[in-house]
């Protein structure tokens, strides 16, 4: 029943309301990790909804089709009315084919979004995440460490060590980097990106993935790709070097050399350079003094494809490494959190574990944490070591409910006798003292009140004063009979001629 027109006003108010909806979305506090990440993909299916909504407003402007022209000129004939009455007719007769049917507003949808955003708490999960996730707090990498320790030739390491070293892929020797290998890191690869979308819905993995293959590209050209040195990255890799074979006088001393440099040599020769170390130095040495080479040992030319073959090969093994550092830059995070959440995990005894296996079981599934535990918290009592609050007899034990607050420190309350005395000496009460213009010295414990220990400090300057030396009164002279009297006293008698 919608025109071309209507249409075309509809999405403009679809487009201001998801304007409007994403301005709240955005100035809306988030109370939690979870809550974020909700807020995140609610944000991200608006600009998807904008996007697809500003596509349709723009084919409609186009008009290829010439409809929306064609309905312009309806109305605005030379009889306007024959249209309307045409068009009201149209709606009578849908109306009496669908006499039940009900037009729902675009605003009900919005007002939804709006009841999902006020309400986290009946938010249901907009993603879904692993247990051991955490709704996107911590990584699951188990089964790419089942991968990576099955390996041949890798350091079997623990699985707190392979989160912290998961993305040095430099370090894994050249050697080994194989098809197993390759699809071990296809496998992590993989992993992060589903949870950097899982986490940060805003960003842009295309764009990640483009900017990671523009950097290694460069650093591949210019060989300081890590692990991946120059020799074994450029264009010019295993030309071979040629060795002066005069020197040696049997295959035995050139099999001293090793494999690699009767490879280069061999190489440098155009001559196959395959086999054991024996048949190696056997095949070079033949050549000593020969003006032409056998050429059952040339090399065949497929040798040279083959080896761009390889080279190929490392160059795309080494583009997805590429982007492993990247997307594992992006999870920096989270993977330290992981780590330090195994760790306490693996701390803990097994009675510890299966008495708190129900409390825990909970924060890891819906991700909630220590979020939710606070909002549990009527007492609102101090949190321990391990985020949850402390037991209330140790809260009366240390006296915690009574609270001290003082004038100096800008009416700041301390919870318990211990902080409270601890306070004189910390910052905050120092800085209310400098700002007094008062020493924060031992004559000031115990006062709080800005009056009191501004009176303290007058009765201490006077007392000071008092005790200050004067040289009249405190000077002291002798005699000639042995009498000690102070300078004022003894400058009187003197002019008295007492003396």
């Amino acid at each position: 029943m919608e025109t071309i027109l209507e249409q075309q006003r509809r999405y403009h108010e679809e487009r201001e309301r998801l304007m409007d909806a994403m301005v709240k979305e955005i100035m809306h506090k988030k109370n939690g990790y979870r809550e974020t990440i909700n807020s995140d993909h609610r944000l991200k299916m608006l600009m998807d909804q904008y996007s697809e909504s500003t596509i349709r407003l723009k084919e409609f402007y186009e008009d290829k089709d010439g409809l929306r022209k064609e309905e312009v000129s309806a109305l605005s004939g030379p009889n306007e009315f024959q249209e309307f009455y045409s068009k009201l007719k149209q709606i009578k007769e849908f109306h009496r084919k669908h006499p039940n049917e009900i037009s729902v507003p675009m605003s009900v949808q919005f007002e939804e979004l709006a009841k999902m955003r006020e309400n986290p708490t009946e938010d249901a999960n907009m993603i879904d995440f692993s247990d051991e996730e955490g709704y996107g707090k911590y990584l699951d990498l188990h089964e790419c460490y089942e991968k990576y320790i099955n390996l041949k030739g890798i350091e079997k390491v623990d699985y707190v060590t392979y989160l912290g070293i998961f993305d040095h892929l430099y370090d894994v020797p050249r050697e080994r980097k194989n098809g197993e290998y390759r699809n071990y890191i296809r496998a992590l690869l993989q992993y992060l990106k589903g949870f950097v979308a899982r986490i940060k819905p805003l960003l842009d993995p295309a764009q990640e993935m483009a900017q990671a293959h523009n950097d290694f590209t460069k650093q591949w050209e210019s060989g300081t790709f890590q692990g991946w040195p120059k020799e074994t990255s450029g264009a010019l890799t295993n030309v071979g070097a040629h060795l002066d074979l005069s020197a040696f006088s049997s295959w035995e001393e050139l099999a001293s050399l090793g494999l690699d440099r009767l490879k280069s040599a061999l190489m440098a020769l155009g001559l196959k350079c395959g086999g054991t170390l024996e048949e190696r130095a056997q095949r070079l040495f033949s050549t000593k003094g020969q003006a032409a080479l056998d050429r059952s040992l040339v090399a065949k030319k497929g040798a040279g494809r083959g080896k761009a073959s390889m080279q190929h090969r490392h160059k795309d093994i080494a583009a997805i490494e590429a982007q492993v550092y990247r997307f594992a830059s992006l999870v920096s995070e989270q993977r330290a959190a992981t780590k330090e959440n195994v760790q306490r995990k693996q701390a803990r005894t097994a009675g510890e574990r299966g008495d708190s296996s129900a409390d825990e079981s909970e924060p890891d599934t819906d991700g909630e944490g220590d979020d939710d535990e606070i909002l549990c918290n009527p007492k609102n009592l101090p949190l321990g070591w391990d985020g949850k609050p402390i037991p209330y007899w140790l809260y009366k034990l240390h006296g915690l409910n009574i609270s001290y607050s003082c004038e100096i420190c800008g009416n700041f309350t301390y919870k318990g006798p211990k902080a409270f005395q601890t306070h004189f000496a910390e910052w905050r009460h120092a800085h209310g003292m400098r700002c007094l213009g008062i020493p924060n010295t031992a004559h000031f414990a115990n006062v709080t009140h800005i009056e009191d220990a501004l009176a303290l400090w007058e009765k201490l300057k006077q007392q000071k004063e008092g005790e200050r030396w004067v040289a009249e009164n405190d000077e002291e002279y002798e005699d000639s009979l042995g009498n000690v009297v102070n300078r004022k006293t003894y400058e009187d008698l003197k002019r008295q001629g007492l003396l």
